[in-house]
């Protein structure tokens, strides 16, 4: 069971933003897609979320065109965290996260102790009383995290479940970055595919099980995170020169600008 991306294009007027994306997120495994600005990575995000919905190619979620899956049975299995979310009214934290319970019908009780547990999960659970829009930009980020993880808390008879993630770690400061990032690569071993977008090379080469890298709307790479981050491959994209040597204890790839 799988995300599948096949032969993706999009345009706009008479730019390419994409073109010929192909991939496949399975269950149990997290992807990271890197690029510069500009190489079509929230575009690709965008399309994968519905945002996007003028595009050339096929999206498919467990064998099923994405364009036909009714709203709230993807909801129930396709978790979807943008790089910022607009609230401005006065919620309380907790209030906020219990909106990813609004697809399900699994009682308050139960939707109180999701809510509560994916609380504690993003390191929030000290805010649940706070007014949202007085929280800080990390602190929004990780409680929307909370919010979509209440949102695929529970296995479910439609399929395996899937997270997609926009930047999730960009306001964040260093613990929560690793925090978050270690909650996602836990989530892979409860059978849950996730797809993350992000900028620090070294982030993704320490957490993620396979890179993506886009250029120009372009898939560049697919590939296991060494055979992907290569100092050419680097230099080539970004257009700067790096070394490329194992971590000293654990052995995933450290990128340093020489």
């Amino acid at each position: 069971m799988s995300l599948v991306v096949n032969q993706l294009s999009l345009n706009i007027g008479q730019k390419a933003l994409l073109s010929d994306i192909n991939f496949k997120l399975g269950a149990n495994e997290l992807v990271a897609i890197l690029g510069p600005n500009g190489a079509g990575k929230s575009t690709l995000f965008k399309a994968l979320s519905s945002e996007h919905a003028y595009y050339e190619g096929d999206i498919s979620l467990h064998g099923r065109n994405l364009r036909h899956w009714k709203g709230g049975d993807l909801a129930k299995i396709l978790g979807v965290l943008p790089q910022s979310s607009a609230l401005a009214f006065p919620f309380r934290v907790n209030e906020v996260v219990n909106l990813g319970r609004l697809p399900h019908s699994t009682g308050r009780y139960i939707d109180n102790k999701i809510v509560q547990e994916a609380m504690i999960q993003a390191d929030v659970s000290h805010l649940a009383d706070a007014l949202y829009p007085s929280l800080s930009g990390g602190e929004k980020q990780r409680v929307q995290l909370a919010r979509v993880l209440a949102q695929i808390w529970q296995p479910s008879s439609l399929g395996e479940r899937f997270l997609l993630l926009d930047e999730p770690t960009s306001a964040l400061d260093l613990s929560h970055q690793h925090q978050t990032l270690t909650l996602a690569k836990q989530l892979t071993k409860q059978g849950v595919g996730v797809l993350a977008i992000l900028h620090d090379l070294n982030l993704a080469a320490q957490y993620a099980d396979r890179i993506i890298l886009l250029s120009q709307g372009q898939c560049l790479a697919d590939g296991m995170v060494e055979q992907v981050l290569t100092p050419k491959r680097i230099e080539d994209l970004y257009g700067i020169q790096v070394m490329v040597m194992p971590h000293p204890e654990q052995g995933y790839p450290m990128v340093m600008a020489k």
